[in-house]
């Protein structure tokens, strides 16, 4: 990743998966640039982007498209082009990240969408035209936007919608070279994955049931994100790339592996 220049969206803490990510890209050379949403994140990236000699550390709300687009005015006058992203922006209320899903409110369902999976098609739209020499656009996603998964509810079909806008983003940017894949990461332990309710139990099924008997550890999510927004990907785009244990592989556990 030696002279490449890449923004990462959405750090929140040392253990959120998109930390991980960066770290690793950091230690293969890669420039870095970071936002933050807030004064009370702004507090836990900073030291965070200063560790890995990132100079670039932007206020932006996905929401709010004049913060998104003065985000992406001030990378092309630092920077000029990019090569790649990373998006591991997601949101949704925590009261409904429990009971059932027919229970959503619409007013949290469109949120939901807009925050976790517009967002990424926001982005790109601002973002491609930077990647002059083509680049990789990566996203996260879970289990839960292809199978049911307990209390994941309206973040699930917004997970799901944000799958499908991978496979159209991909074919849309692959004329340009711009590569758009989505990481599908197992269940970790992160302030994100916290919210949902009864995540020990996820945490512990998943890692009961996974044929490697366990979860994929942060720097693991890490290294498959640093082989999706490198060179070594380069002939992959549209996927989803799991990062699970092979839990996502498996129908019905044997008995022995039931959670």
């Amino acid at each position: 990743m030696a002279g490449k220049r890449g923004l990462i969206v959405g750090v929140a803490n040392d253990r959120s998966i998109a930390w991980g990510i960066a770290a690793v890209l950091a230690e293969h050379g890669a420039e870095l640039a970071f936002t933050y949403q807030n004064e009370s994140i702004e507090r836990r990236v900073k030291p965070l982007a200063n560790s890995v000699q990132a100079d670039i550390v932007l206020q932006c709300d996905l929401t709010d498209y004049k913060s998104l687009d003065l985000v992406v005015k001030q990378i092309k006058e630092r920077w000029g082009k990019i090569d790649f992203s990373l998006h591991a922006v997601a949101y949704s209320d925590k009261a409904e990240l429990k009971g059932k899903y027919y229970e959503t409110s619409r007013s949290n369902f469109i949120n939901t969408m807009d925050v976790s999976c517009f967002s990424f098609t926001a982005l790109a739209q601002r973002l491609s035209p930077l990647m002059t020499d083509g680049g990789s656009l990566l996203t996260l996603s879970y289990l839960g936007a292809e199978r049911s998964t307990p209390n994941y509810n309206v973040m699930g079909v917004a997970k799901a919608a944000l799958e499908a806008s991978v496979r159209y983003l991909a074919v849309d940017l692959g004329p340009n070279g711009i590569r758009v894949n989505a990481l599908s990461a197992g269940p970790m332990r992160t302030l994100a994955g916290s919210a949902i309710a009864d995540a020990r139990y996820t945490f512990r099924f998943s890692k009961n049931v996974a044929p490697l008997g366990r979860n994929a550890a942060l720097e693991e999510v890490g290294r498959t994100g640093l082989y999706l927004l490198s060179h070594l990907s380069s002939g992959v785009t549209g996927e989803i790339v799991h990062v699970d244990g092979g839990f996502h592989s498996v129908g019905i556990p044997r008995p022995n592996r039931q959670g």
